[in-house]
């Protein structure tokens, strides 16, 4: 860890938005220390399920409004605003770095990241170049105002991992299977660690932008490493992951890992080098601590289903969230994914509102 001040703060952290959030509940539950109350923020806030939402993105395609401060800034701050969540999450996507550096992408309504031109020999490889922070102004510059907005409410940035990056440029697109995916990785081991090593290198650089913007801590999407057997993981996808913790590790600002279905992959995540494992909906907390071990906060786990049903329903199944989490070292209270473009946000604030009345110490 790094040198701390006087005021309990990291060194060289005094002048950035990270110093106001310092002490904040997300901040505490993540560094494993006392809290509050039970923190809450969810995968996907900013999003579909907000009217206000809706309307400022409306006829602007979601990656260029990825590269609007502005919008971005306003968008950060939506769910922050009706939900009185404790942290807010950056609006962006996780192909913004690869599109940044020139990769032929675009983000297909109902579809989702459509690689024009997949890459699948070491001469596609050649077009993935380094990136570098002035490929990204608008996240600079859009991290600098909701700092200023924010005040002590936390900004937690975010990359995608490595293997979830390769699997869109390999795949052209969104896949249940990753056949082109797995043909790489089991075929050509060499061309699938060098992809890996230059996507870590460019994740790496992403959120080494958005930490030195202020960002108070940073999550890491490896969402299909699920489709992964645990060996497979350890030997293909986790260096590539621990490369991007490990480059950002003297900054000092917590690191969450996250993926959906990766109940038996929970303790390799954790050993990747984040410091907070996101838990899905399918595992316990109780249980996914067992697995991942001690020395690690976990964030999760409430199915985002159960926000359809009626709120009695839902305090019933939240609770059995907060009591699987009873004896974790750190919780965050989030959804096992996101928010379902369908929910009614009301649900979701009243969500916040549940946990924090349960919670209080």
């Amino acid at each position: 860890m790094s040198e701390r001040t006087d005021a309990g703060q990291p060194a060289g952290q005094q002048q950035t938005g990270r110093t106001a959030a310092y002490d904040s509940a997300f901040l505490r539950a993540c560094r494993r220390e006392p809290v509050p109350h039970t923190p809450v923020w969810f995968m996907r806030q900013a999003g579909r399920s907000l009217p206000e939402y809706r309307k400022v993105r409306e006829g602007i395609p979601m990656l260029e409004s990825c590269m609007r401060p502005e919008l971005v800034t306003e968008i950060t701050l939506q769910p922050v605003r009706r939900h009185n969540v404790d942290a807010a999450i950056f609006f962006s996507d996780i192909v913004v770095p690869l599109k940044a550096i020139g990769v032929d992408l675009d983000i297909k309504p109902g579809v989702g990241p459509v690689v024009a031109e997949p890459i699948r020999t070491r001469a596609d490889l050649e077009r993935l170049r380094a990136l570098a922070p002035l490929d990204v102004p608008y996240v600079t510059e859009a991290i600098g105002m909701l700092t200023a907005e924010l005040g002590a409410t936390p900004l937690i940035g975010f990359a995608g991992a490595p293997f979830t990056l390769a699997s869109y440029l390999i795949e052209g697109g969104p896949s249940r299977t990753y056949e082109n995916t797995k043909a790489i990785m089991y075929g050509d081991p060499q061309l699938w660690a060098d992809l890996m090593d230059r996507l870590a290198g460019i994740t790496s650089a992403f959120l080494r932008v958005q930490i030195e913007a202020g960002a108070s801590a940073v999550q890491l999407f490896d969402s299909w490493a699920g489709a992964l057997a645990p060996a497979d993981y350890r030997r293909y996808v986790m260096p590539a992951s621990r490369k991007v913790f490990d480059s950002v590790a003297g900054y000092d600002v917590p690191r969450i890992h996250f993926g959906v279905g990766t109940g038996e992959l929970l303790g390799l995540m954790g050993e990747a080098g984040a410091d907070v494992v996101g838990v899905d909906w399918r595992v316990p907390l109780d249980e996914a601590a067992r697995r991942v071990g001690s020395g690690k906060a976990l964030q999760g786990n409430l199915d985002p289903t159960v926000l359809f049903a009626p709120r009695e329903a839902v305090k019933a199944k939240t609770d059995e969230v907060l009591k699987a989490a009873s004896g974790l070292e750190g919780h965050v209270f989030n959804l096992g994914h996101g928010v379902m473009p369908t929910t009614d946000p009301d649900a979701l604030t009243h969500l916040v509102e549940y946990v924090h009345e349960r919670t209080v110490r």
